[in-house]
């Protein structure tokens, strides 16, 4: 396979041996290899059906396309960094298989509305490999919420105890949030799948192409409607690095929880062994690494974030050298994005709950304090008031050292003639969560009903897929 440029004809010297090196892009685009193949293939068909190739010409190339594809997967194809990119290396070696044939696939296209397909091509194929992982992820969460539906724990805000909640309607919180973000990403997919080929460099091409024929071809709903846009913007890169960002700071929530609640001073779950590390020198440790690295991997996907939209602000239309730089920012977020939740979905079913600990910090804190305030409500105390009364009963139980629960009733009725003896039903943790039954609420029940409803969605959207 020669080295020689392929659009070389107008330049007199070569190019500097830096330059060449520093502008390639083969290193680290090659992974686009079979779609770059994938595309040209329909391309090819195309131009065939068109009249523009022979049928002998189109099946030569595909044969040719074909025998690269098994050498890329067999990592014995050679790449050149002469050659600068994944398309000129592939049609290098194309011309030197089959002779003439090879060259007349650039027929009626460009590199910038190559690229701009095979990276639009290889991102929905890993939408769909990111959404299997996110399903499995989820079913993890169904199950151990189901198990864990009347486990009781303290919820927090500001991270200070506030209310009774149960693990189970904690865990689905998690869900929702994830269950949005597939959302997301399946908004980005529908705009995602429009076809650039055929937008030549910038302005089409003056052969006669049928760019519905590609596009159904490679399973797109449509061609891009304006060549200009078609080559040069790169939004549903950014907007694909933006999904990730906020499901990686949905993970990192979820990460910093873990390791909150695996730490001595909760001790609510324990992490498998096979996703925590020890320490070198303390023997005791062990330490959460994987959910650590995961809050820290959200920073990283972040930063992608702000290089696309930072690469692309400035750009006059159509394509500009710069967008080489749209590619390893978007296929390290992929990577680490397909990594997290792979590692996640492994963990989740492995935690194990100790609901006696969770049980013990529930009990500290007041967490029923806002029952007994809307018991008070609920017996004609005004809420402003009620609070007032709580507050007092909060402040002896602090100088006593005991719960609401533990106060007897004559004690209760110190604060208030409203408090009865039913106040009980009302201050115990169980009858705490059991209160809040309805649509949302913490109660066991409908926790149970969320995951039922959850388990609904998620058939149903198999059936449509």
């Amino acid at each position: 396979m020669s080295d020689k440029k392929l659009w070389a004809g107008r330049f007199s010297e070569p190019t500097d041996a830096f330059v060449e090196a520093f502008t390639a892009s083969v290193e680290f685009d090659k992974r686009l290899a079979p779609y770059d193949i994938q595309g040209s293939i329909a391309h090819a068909m195309m131009l065939a059906a068109q009249g523009v190739l022979t049928e002998d010409e189109k099946n030569a190339i595909i044969t040719g396309l074909t025998a690269i594809l098994q050498k890329v997967e067999n990592d014995e194809f050679e790449w050149s960094v002469q050659l600068e990119d994944v398309h000129m290396n592939i049609e290098a070696a194309l011309t030197a298989d089959i002779g003439d044939a090879g060259k007349k696939l650039h027929t009626g296209r460009s590199r910038n509305d190559q690229v701009a397909t095979d990276v639009r091509l290889w991102l929905r194929h890993e939408l769909n490999l990111i959404d299997a992982e996110l399903d499995r992820l989820l079913a993890g969460l169904l199950d151990i919420a189901e198990r864990e539906a009347d486990t009781i724990l303290p919820g927090f805000t500001h991270l200070q105890t506030a209310q009774p909640i149960t693990f189970g309607h904690h865990m689905m919180a998690w869900y929702e949030m994830l269950e949005r973000d597939i959302s997301r990403f399946d908004d980005c997919a529908k705009r995602l799948n429009q076809m650039p080929l055929g937008a030549a460099a910038l302005a089409g091409t003056t052969f006669p192409i049928n760019r519905e024929h590609t596009a159904q071809l490679l399973g797109f709903s449509e061609p891009c409607r304006n060549s200009l846009d078609a080559v040069s913007d790169r939004d549903f890169a950014i907007e694909f690095t933006a999904a990730a960002s906020i499901l990686m700071m949905h993970l990192s929530r979820m990460s910093e929880e873990l390791i909150i609640w695996s730490s001595a001073q909760f001790g609510f779950i324990t992490l498998s062994d096979s996703f925590c590390t020890g320490s070198s020198i303390m023997p005791q440790k062990k330490n959460p690494d994987v959910p650590e690295l995961i809050r820290g991997k959200s920073g990283r996907i972040f930063g992608h974030l702000m290089a696309l939209l930072t690469l692309m602000k400035s750009q006059p239309l159509a394509y500009n050298k710069d967008n080489q730089e749209d590619k390893e920012p978007l296929f390290d977020a992929v990577d680490n994005v397909k990594g997290s939740l792979k590692v996640f979905a492994d963990m989740i079913p492995a935690i194990t709950c100790r609901p006696e600990r969770m049980r013990a910090a529930a009990l500290q804190g007041f967490a029923t304090a806002t029952d007994l305030a809307d018991y008070l409500v609920r017996n004609g105390i005004p809420f402003r008031d009620a609070h007032e009364v709580v507050g007092k009963s909060v402040a002896y139980c602090v100088d006593k050292g005991c719960d609401l629960a533990e106060l007897s009733l004559d004690e209760l009725k110190q604060f208030s003639d409203a408090i009865g003896g039913d106040v009980f039903d009302y201050l115990t943790l169980e009858g705490s969560v059991a209160a809040r039954d309805h649509i949302g609420g913490t109660a066991p029940n409908q926790v149970r009903f969320a995951i039922e409803q959850a388990r609904l969605r998620a058939e149903a959207k198999h059936a449509a897929s």
